[in-house]
């Protein structure tokens, strides 16, 4: 059998947000961001461990939050950026398999973990998109320079799944390059390694700035 671990981001600083500490904490229908997203990994029910990587001074905090949770759950501390952290998370894990989700998306969808997860299992790696529908162009100065072609362009969501051994091996190629990374692909992308494209889901919205907030609060209610 096949040991699943999910991974949960929840160290960042937050100051895109505002505010002190991680926007994990933000009140969402009366609970903390980060309940949403280890509540998700119990309910798709494919899942068999989960790790909290939080700031250094939190774990007892996402502890807390991780209590109520009906799966084994570990605390880690991250690190000063976010690959740091989720190189901490992954190595906690038991599980060959690791679905490496941001503790700010909470409206992950089980249906959802549960695509990337099957996608991961067959290609050792894969990510949930959303295809780019808007104009995009580049601004310079304040103003508009170039069109891009859209075609083919994606926007990456969370969570992330791999095999474990491949992605422990991406992180240890972006250190050996000396990179900083914003999501987990782009490690296993620098072995040279494909990474499937499997359909995501326009809720599951990173929280980033407050406005964000507002619109997982709808999408919340609009649920209910």
């Amino acid at each position: 059998m096949v040991v699943v671990s999910g991974v949960v981001l929840a160290a960042g600083r937050g100051t895109r947000f505002g505010g002190e500490g991680s926007k994990v904490w933000a009140p969402l229908a009366g609970r903390p961001l980060l309940a949403y997203a280890l509540g998700a990994f119990a309910r798709a029910d494919v899942v068999d461990e989960i790790v909290v990587v939080a700031r250094p001074g939190d774990e007892a905090r996402a502890a807390a939050v991780a209590r109520g949770i009906p799966l084994p759950t570990r605390v880690v501390a991250g690190g000063e950026r976010r690959v740091d952290s989720a190189r901490a998370g992954v190595a906690a894990a038991r599980g060959e398999l690791v679905l490496v989700h941001d503790g700010a998306r909470p409206l992950a969808s089980p249906d959802l973990i549960r695509r990337v997860l099957a996608a991961a299992q067959r290609h050792r790696a894969a990510v949930p998109t959303i295809p780019v529908s808007d104009t995009v162009r580049y601004a310079r100065e304040g103003f508009l320079v170039e069109t891009l072609d859209r075609s083919g362009l994606v926007l990456i969501q969370a969570p992330q799944g791999f095999r474990r051994e491949l992605l422990v091996a991406g992180y240890a190629e972006a250190e050996r390059r000396g990179l900083d990374l914003t999501d987990d692909a782009g490690a296993v992308l620098l072995l040279g390694h494909p990474v499937a494209a499997v359909p995501g889901d326009p809720a599951n919205l990173k929280v980033t700035w407050p406005e964000d907030l507002a619109l997982a609060k709808r999408l919340v209610a609009a649920g209910e």
